[in-house]
């Protein structure tokens, strides 16, 4: 996600918790946060699926994806 996304959502919450938000920024806002979580969750998965266990003997086995 690009920081400018970020930065953005910033200024909305701390814009929300000020004064408010119109309908059109909550609804800026939750498109934003959607997308970061999908990023976050798209990274995350990445992350795990290079993941390998080493038992004692050196022997290497990737973690399997659960249903």
């Amino acid at each position: 996600m690009q920081q400018k996304k970020i930065e953005r959502i910033n200024e909305l919450a701390k814009k929300a918790r000020e004064v408010g938000l119109s309908e059109a920024e909550r609804l800026e806002q939750k498109a934003l946060r959607q997308e970061y979580v999908d990023a976050f969750k798209e990274s995350l998965t990445s992350q795990l699926e290079r993941v390998v266990l080493v038992e004692k003997d050196g022997t290497q086995i990737p973690l399997k994806k659960r249903g």
